[in-house]
């Protein structure tokens, strides 16, 4: 019989090890150059918060903390220094310009005044008696004047009858000669008492100007000393409240020492802002509040240059109405308009601000399975959304919840 010959084949089983280790080989080189190098985080998705990037109105506003204050606050002094004795204002009552708030004493301010009302009366007495002795001055020039003037009369008539005397022959020329002489005296005495009364008169009215002038000086310096003892009623300056009145009957008070203040009815409210919006906050721009349902509208009136500790001050006035019962001192959360309202792509405020700066976001798939790290930029900001700006598409679906645990992972796995 016929034998079978077996055909041998040509691989041998060492070949199908070699084929199979290539192949191994050439998946694990596939795996390495395709494979996901991205580094992944497995989180449960109950314990995030996500939320969809939408397209709307961005309203460019801060919130702020303002506090109520006195727009004036006039401060309470004692012009005059002195022994409080009554108090007849207490901290906190309502007063009106001229209401007397404290009443003081000073003995000394009292001996003062006597001693220069008793003053003024020497001077006014002595001032009355010079305007007496220049009276009678001008009485005595003008009565020796009109008994010159009659002498002048009887020598010029006595020298006219000698004139025609002497032509005749009928008198001595020595006669004539002294009656001429004594004619011609008698006038020259009447010039010199005309030029006199005329610079008495001169004299009188100027030092009589003088001495007017110098009463009523006195008398200016009477009234001011009297108005310091006036000054001994402290008053308020002002129609207001009364605030931190610090003094006490019995109590001495020195001139010019603060005594209290007067707080006016008028009202604004200041809030302290951060130094990033200094250029921002200009006077003019709106901003509102809310108390018991109802807005209040403000403007901002004065935005202080001075930054303190990261902070600047700014004053806000009220532009229709203010709340029933307002007091200085109480505190509101005030939306500061700092432009239009304007169409942007937002993202619900969140955590994940606070450690990526706005730089990037966990995006996630469709899929809801997973969620990649995205690199976005950020424009403007409210207390309720980010403005942004570069990449990221309405409808987008992103995490705003904190990413302090992630890390550097660039996936999340979302279980």
């Amino acid at each position: 019989m016929d034998t079978i010959i077996e055909r041998k084949s040509k691989f041998k089983k060492k070949h199908y090890y070699g084929l199979a280790i290539a192949i191994s080989l050439m998946l694990f080189v596939s795996y390495l150059i395709f494979r996901d190098t991205s580094s992944s985080l497995k989180v449960e998705k109950d314990r995030l918060t996500m939320a969809t990037v939408r397209q709307g109105e961005f309203t460019d506003y801060i919130r702020v903390i303002g506090q109520v204050m006195p727009r004036h606050i006039i401060y309470l002094d004692a012009i005059e220094g002195g022994r409080v004795e009554e108090r007849l204002r207490e901290e906190g009552a309502m007063v009106k310009a001229g209401d007397v708030i404290l009443r003081l004493s000073n003995p000394l301010l009292n001996i003062g005044i006597m001693q220069s009302e008793a003053d003024l009366a020497y001077q006014e007495n002595e001032l009355r008696n010079t305007r007496i002795s220049m009276e009678q001055e001008r009485l005595r020039l003008k009565q020796e004047r009109i008994g010159l003037s009659k002498e002048l009369v009887v020598k010029q008539r006595r020298y006219t009858q000698y004139e025609r005397l002497i032509q005749e022959q009928l008198i001595a020329r020595e006669d004539f000669r002294v009656a001429k002489e004594d004619y011609e005296a008698a006038k020259e005495q009447l010039k010199v008492i005309d030029e006199r009364i005329c610079q008495d008169s001169i004299f009188r009215e100027s030092q009589i100007k003088s001495l007017d002038e110098n009463i009523r000086n006195m008398k200016r310096s009477l009234t001011l000393v009297r108005e310091r003892l006036e000054n001994l009623k402290v008053k308020a300056p002002i129609d207001g409240q009364v605030g931190n009145l610090n003094a006490q009957v019995g109590q001495s008070i020195s001139a010019g020492e603060h005594i209290g203040q007067i707080i006016t009815q008028d009202l604004k409210v200041q809030a302290q802002i951060d130094e990033h919006y200094v250029e921002r906050v200009v006077p003019g721009l709106a901003a509102d509040f809310t108390r018991d349902g109802n807005n209040y509208t403000l403007e901002v009136t004065k935005p202080y240059p001075e930054v303190k500790e990261g902070q600047f001050r700014t004053d806000l006035d009220f532009v229709s109405g203010r709340p029933e019962n307002i007091r200085a001192g109480q505190t509101y959360h005030i939306n500061l308009q700092l432009g239009d309202p304007s169409q942007a792509i937002l993202i619900p405020r969140g955590g994940f601000f606070q450690v990526t700066g706005g730089n990037w976001v966990y995006v996630v798939d469709e899929s809801d399975k997973f969620a990649v790290r995205c690199p976005i930029r950020i424009g403007r900001q409210n207390p309720q959304y980010y403005e942004v700006t570069e990449g990221l598409k309405p409808g987008d679906k992103v995490i705003i919840s904190g990413y302090e645990l992630f890390g550097d992972n660039q996936r999340l796995i979302l279980k």
